[in-house]
């Protein structure tokens, strides 16, 4: 019952930090920079760093507390044949996406950094940390539907 209740903390903690941390970049820090509010790349490239540092420390943490999560309330025959089993991998997939975007948004910025271009890789990139934002977003309305939804039937 306790490990139970602390991954569900350790899980929601690092969800809601990973996913407001894309969110602020996405729509706060990148447009700041196509703007031109930064005056050297330095900023944007920290700010980069720590993001991917979050975005894979947060997806380790999601994977083993979700895992325990899943394991301890789910078999493999109701993952598939219940609706918040089908859920819960929903959340696997979007949390894979999330992931994803986020290497892929990192390396392309970084590399238009390393050119020292500034607003130009952040106007490329701006499309698909928005999207991964989205994900973020998406994982939490299935996370509230996986907890409701025993309520809601």
């Amino acid at each position: 019952m306790v490990d139970t209740f602390l991954a569900q903390t350790v899980h929601l903690v690092f969800a809601a930090i990973w996913a407001g941390s894309v969110f602020y970049v996405a729509f706060v820090i990148l447009p700041l920079a196509r703007d031109g509010a930064f005056n050297s790349t330095k900023p944007l490239e920290v700010i980069s760093g720590k993001l991917t540092t979050i975005s894979r420390v947060s997806a380790l943490v999601l994977l083993l507390s979700g895992g325990h999560l899943a394991g301890t309330g789910y078999t493999a025959d109701s993952l598939f044949e219940t609706t918040n089993g089908q859920l819960v991998l929903a959340m696997v997939a979007l949390w894979a996406i999330l992931a994803a975007l986020v290497e892929i948004g990192a390396k392309r910025l970084e590399s238009g950094l390393n050119g020292k271009k500034l607003r130009e890789p952040a106007d490329d990139v701006l499309s698909l940390y928005r999207v991964a934002a989205v994900v973020g977003i998406l994982l939490f309305v299935v996370a509230g539907s996986i907890s409701n939804l025993p309520r809601l039937l």
